[in-house]
């Protein structure tokens, strides 16, 4: 098959599978479905009714997983190496999800069944490593036995840090800091038609990462500028190096906001705290990712976009399960969904984030 047939068929199969995403009607009328129905729609896992709420949850998360694991794996048949590189170094955040869960259990020395349980089923390319990391003495071990799987970097960083300073927000951090990083690396290996929208789409992502993790590092976890800056992960696109440097230096979580250049400003004028930052730039990202599938000349680019969005999507079908699992109230559930408004008697202030 030639590229030009390779891009033709990604792009065929991109725009089929772009008709499962949901849209907000949709997502207003599954919200007041049960779990009978919910369940019958998605094709969920049979579950005892005596099976616990949590075991529950885990298997509907875990068979959400498989949903976007097999799309993804159909999309990436037809893409060269570089192009399918960059979709499986996004997709690997699920095994470092798996790593945190480990590194806490032992940290926390946590019976090894009970944090079994808590990990994702991730297919062989995706693994942590083939060892049986449930018999390592300790955090150190274990990521030296990761150091010999596909995620060497990450776990050699990791360890790296943790021998330093032993604190397990540094190791967390520099996991999700050399993550970014890998996936900034594979995008800058794309020229031509590929790479502006990609570097549009990693960017928007990255720039939301970068505001969420300079306000909680300089205002929830007080840290310096330097140290909060050295968590960070200049975007290719609004918040670089410059401006991150120019933000992390202010001195209350109202001024970054002022500060923001477009279109962020605009987009969080007058937030009231981080969980709202966080929501609001969630949508953004989400914008930009619609844009690009509909209109970018870029067959990878159109193909992460729409997992983005299924992904999305998925979490919020979780989030309503998960709600009627739990016996949450409709206005509960509803303010997860997105579909009204949250009402906090907090709101006011910044610092409640």
């Amino acid at each position: 098959m030639s590229a030009a047939s390779k891009q033709a068929y990604l792009n065929t199969r991109v725009s089929v599978m772009a008709t499962r995403l949901l849209d907000p009607d949709t997502i207003g009328d599954l919200s007041q479905l049960q779990l009978p129905e919910l369940a019958e729609r998605f094709s969920l896992p049979e579950l005892q009714d005596d099976t616990s709420a949590r075991v529950k949850s885990r298997a509907i998360e875990q068979a959400f997983l498989y949903v976007l694991l097999g799309e993804l794996a159909i999309l990436v048949r037809p893409m060269s190496a570089p192009e399918r590189a960059v979709i499986l170094s996004w997709i690997r955040k699920y095994a470092l999800f798996n790593l945190k869960t480990l590194i806490r259990g032992r940290l926390h020395d946590l019976d090894p069944r009970e944090m079994r349980d808590d990990l994702f089923d991730l297919p062989p390319s995706l693994r942590l490593t083939s060892h049986d990391l449930f018999r390592s003495e300790n955090v150190l071990e274990m990521l030296r036995q990761i150091e010999s799987g596909p995620h060497s970097l990450i776990a050699r960083q990791a360890r790296e840090i943790y021998e330093q300073r032993r604190e397990p927000f540094a190791l967390e951090a520099a996991i999700d800091q050399r993550y970014y990083a890998e996936l900034l690396r594979q995008l800058m290996q794309f020229q031509g038609q590929d790479h502006q929208p990609l570097q549009h789409l990693i960017g928007a992502d990255l720039d939301r990462i970068n505001l969420l993790w300079l306000l909680r590092y300089r205002f929830s976890y007080q840290l310096s500028p330097s140290e909060a800056f050295y968590q960070l992960v200049p975007s290719p696109r609004v918040l670089h190096r410059e401006r991150l440097l120019q933000l992390v230096n202010l001195e209350s979580f109202e001024r970054v906001l002022e500060s923001l250049p477009p279109p962020l400003d605009a987009i969080l004028a007058e937030s009231p705290n981080l969980i709202e930052v966080q929501r609001r730039m969630g949508r953004y990202v989400a914008r930009e990712a619609r844009a690009i599938l509909r209109r970018s000349p870029s067959a990878v680019a159109r193909a992460l976009a729409y997992l983005m969005l299924r992904e999305m999507d998925l979490f919020l079908l979780f989030s309503l399960i998960q709600g009627r699992l739990l016996k949450l109230s409709s206005e509960v559930v509803e303010v997860a969904l997105e579909i009204t408004e949250p009402i906090c008697p907090w709101s006011g202030s910044a610092k409640a984030a």
